[in-house]
């Protein structure tokens, strides 16, 4: 079974940026996708940025695109990968607690339903 850490989240000025990692471990992640979601308090869990793990094309929502950027490092033996959500210009629109996740299959989703594997959450907060 897949397992997915993630670490990064804090407190940040808006204009400011920073950099969220997903640690992932468990089995081999050839043929998954993964993403990068986001959920601000009273509104749905929504789509930020996706990618297959193998790390092919790359997807963003409107809102992110030009200012966040996802990436992988897999390592050598694959036992244990990375995924990575640079995060720049950020500004209080962007603060939820953000969450990574990891789908049987390469094809990157937007639906938050179809992905079955996810990490435990963290928080952004981005001030005025």
């Amino acid at each position: 079974q897949v397992q997915l850490v993630e670490s990064g989240g804090g407190l940040v000025q808006a204009g400011g940026s920073l950099r969220l990692s997903c640690a992932a471990s468990g089995r081999s992640f050839s043929g998954y996708a993964a993403g990068w979601f986001r959920q601000a308090p009273g509104k749905e869990r929504e789509f930020v940025a996706g990618t297959s793990w193998s790390g092919g094309r790359t997807y963003y929502a409107d809102s992110v695109k030009g200012r966040f950027t996802i990436a992988i490092t897999i390592s050598r033996d694959n036992a244990k990968n990375t995924m990575y959500l640079q995060m720049n210009s950020l500004n209080p629109e962007d603060t939820a607690v953000y969450y990574c996740a990891a789908k049987n299959g390469p094809g990157v989703s937007m639906r938050p339903e179809d992905y079955n594997v996810w990490g435990q959450g963290t928080k952004v907060t981005v001030t005025p």
